[in-house]
């Protein structure tokens, strides 16, 4: 729980790095609050079946949609690539696919242009 607040302290920060530990918890953290908001969005028929999203759910989405980038930013820097790489996510299914592999590399060791080892 301590990662997730964490990442949502630093709301809109792109510089330095962030361990995989930060990520990916931030990423389970979001992944059960999604789902337990999607699961209230279904039992309060706030799910639209037209548009396929719920308002509690949708609300969240956006409230972590900065830090959520912010924290892939710090964790490609921290495998020693920049921002841009995040335009890969516009390539369909492949792109997802890298952007996952470089966020489950280890860390580059010692300090990189993008700062100190978080470790």
């Amino acid at each position: 729980m301590n990662w997730y607040l964490k990442v949502l302290k630093n709301y809109a920060v792109f510089s330095g790095r962030a361990r995989r530990k930060e990520y990916w918890y931030f990423f389970l953290f979001n992944l059960i609050i999604i789902t337990i908001l999607t699961s209230i969005d279904n039992g309060t028929l706030l799910f639209s079946q037209r548009y396929e999203m719920g308002l509690f759910s949708s609300i969240y989405s956006l409230a972590v949609f900065i830090p959520s980038l912010a924290v892939l930013v710090r964790r490609l820097h921290d495998t020693g690539r920049s921002a841009w790489w995040l335009l890969l996510a516009l390539i369909p299914i492949i792109g997802t696919i890298v952007l996952l592999i470089f966020a489950a590399l280890d860390s580059d060791l010692g300090p990189n242009e993008y700062g100190p080892n978080p470790k």
